[in-house]
């Protein structure tokens, strides 16, 4: 009983923090907005695009979204596209400025357990250092993925308290990149599991954060990426870029 406690006040405590997606509604003025200009960002950055590549099969139908999120890039942006895969990083496009060649660099996930990683935070450590903390242009880093680290153990607060959750986040805030995190089911624990869930979308909330970005999912489900990238749009630019 006491076990399910701790477990019903954290539960509470992920619902309470997380961002919630508004549905896209045809009567609102952004619903109007042409897809290009939905994912339109004003100020021009450094982004890492990072994919867990066990995650399940349906986030390959969001890569249509993904490629018009970075192609509507504004001039002078970099992006690195890489996947995280059974204990490396696959860096399928280092930074570049050709926007088009990042986009087309993105695959279809493999969703097999088959390349499931130790933890997707060793990963993303390799990533972060690859960013230049002294850079002119803010750095940013957009991690999908299902948060999950079972290292320390596969119950909720070992999940959301290991060693390479919180080296991501040291190393994110010495190079000055904030972390954005949009988060989807992997083919293992994360698609059956209520808790897993729950423990990773906790870790991708603390790892957002705390480095000054921030984690966008709905519930325990996942749907689609479409509201997430319309609401990182708007967070991007009210961080790099306000109206005046």
């Amino acid at each position: 009983m006491k076990r399910l406690s701790s477990f019903l006040v954290a539960l509470i405590l992920t619902l309470a923090t997380s961002l919630s997606v508004p549905a896209y509604a045809g009567g609102k003025p952004e619903a109007r907005e042409s897809a290009t200009e939905r994912g339109r960002v004003r100020a021009p950055l450094n982004l890492a695009v990072l994919i867990q590549d066990d995650l399940v099969a349906r986030v390959g139908n969001e890569l249509k979204l993904t490629r018009e999120f970075i192609r509507a890039l504004p001039e002078g942006s970099r992006v690195m596209v890489g996947y995280i895969t059974s204990g490396s990083l696959q860096v399928r496009q280092p930074f570049t400025s050709n926007l088009e060649d990042a986009a087309q660099a993105l695959r279809i996930p493999a969703a097999t357990t088959a390349v499931s990683p130790y933890n997707p935070y060793v990963e993303v450590i390799e990533a972060l250092r690859t960013f230049d903390a002294q850079g002119g242009q803010p750095n940013a880093l957009l991690l999908i993925s299902d948060g999950l680290d079972t290292s320390r153990g596969a119950d909720y607060a070992s999940a959301v308290n290991t060693i390479d959750l919180h080296r991501a986040i040291r190393v994110a805030k010495e190079r000055n990149v904030a972390i954005y995190s949009f988060y989807a089911p992997s083919v293992g624990l994360t698609s059956f599991s209520r808790l897993a869930t729950t423990a990773g979308q906790s870790a991708l909330n603390r790892l957002s954060q705390e480095t000054g970005g921030r984690a966008f999912f709905q519930g325990t489900s996942f749907v689609s990426f479409n509201p997430y990238f319309e609401q990182l749009r708007r967070t991007l630019n009210d961080r790099y870029a306000p109206v005046s």
